[in-house]
């Protein structure tokens, strides 16, 4: 298989190249190579594809470290002599292919990702939603009912539950006066749930039973979750979009396209491991 250049090889080269004060942009030739122009254009495309680790090096390594690599590879390949193996046809065909269906996506999406396609997209999915309730719910969890009940008759006489749950609890919110904070609807197990939505605020539950014990539950407060802002799920809505967006521009191309697969029935899957056919 072809061997690519080391980049930490070419970066030990040298570190500093100063840029002549001129105008500059993508067509600006930096080398000229065998009569082949390397521009800023090659620069920056080269950088765009290096490995994020890469990208963090000072500005100075990496123009001088790209530019020796360009140059290189282009004496490399000037001076390689015969027919180009078939893979390395194949790879650049692929490669065009690829980069070229890519650029056909990003219009479609570009055109399509714009502030009122998703400010649309985030008023049509919560134009139907209705903010949960959220409660903020304390308990202490015993091994027993009679225990839960010698607590509850505790608390009917005036003891306060904060000071039960250190005394008592079993459970880790105990130390913290059995808080639990604030949690919404399907949280808890059932039948803890169960017995919060049947409280009033500031009320105390009778003993309830789950596979952790026996709880006696306090309902604090309770609240209206608020729902999530644009700006908070704009990334979600976004790729939400692009790949409608892309499914949509891929399904039109494809009903435009005129498409022959061959008879592959026969053919063997595994023939695709065998990388001596393009040899």
């Amino acid at each position: 298989m072809q061997k690519t250049l080391s980049f930490i090889a070419a970066l030990g080269l040298a570190v500093t190249l100063a840029i002549p004060a001129k105008a500059q942009d993508a067509s600006t030739v930096v080398a000229t190579v065998n009569g082949t122009d390397i521009t800023i254009g090659h620069m920056i495309v080269a950088r765009a594809s290096l490995p994020q680790q890469y990208q963090q090096l000072p500005d100075e390594v990496l123009f001088t470290g790209i530019l020796d690599q360009l140059i290189q590879q282009t004496v490399l390949a000037d001076s390689y002599e015969g027919d180009l193996p078939a893979r390395v046809s194949l790879s650049i065909e692929n490669e065009t292919r690829s980069l070229v269906a890519g650029e056909r996506l990003d219009k479609a999406l570009a055109a399509s990702i714009t502030p009122e396609i998703v400010q649309q997209a985030y008023d049509e999915r919560y134009a139907d939603v209705k903010a949960e309730t959220e409660f903020n719910a304390s308990h202490i969890l015993v091994e027993t009912e009679e225990e839960a009940l010698a607590l509850v008759a505790a608390l009917e006489a005036g003891e306060e539950f904060a000071a039960l749950a250190r005394e008592k609890s079993t459970g880790p919110s105990g130390p913290g006066g059995g808080s639990l904070g604030w949690f919404g609807k399907g949280a808890m197990v059932p039948a803890f749930e169960a017995a919060v939505l049947e409280l009033e605020t500031g009320a105390v539950s009778a003993p309830v039973k789950t596979q952790f014990g026996w709880h006696v539950v306090k309902l604090n407060e309770t609240r209206e979750a608020a729902l999530p802002t644009l700006d908070e799920v704009r990334g979600e809505l976004v790729q939400e979009i692009q790949e409608t967006v892309a499914a949509v521009t891929i399904e039109a191309v494809m009903a435009g396209a005129t498409v022959e697969k061959g008879d592959n029935a026969g053919i063997d899957p595994a023939i695709l491991k065998n990388l001596d056919l393009v040899e």
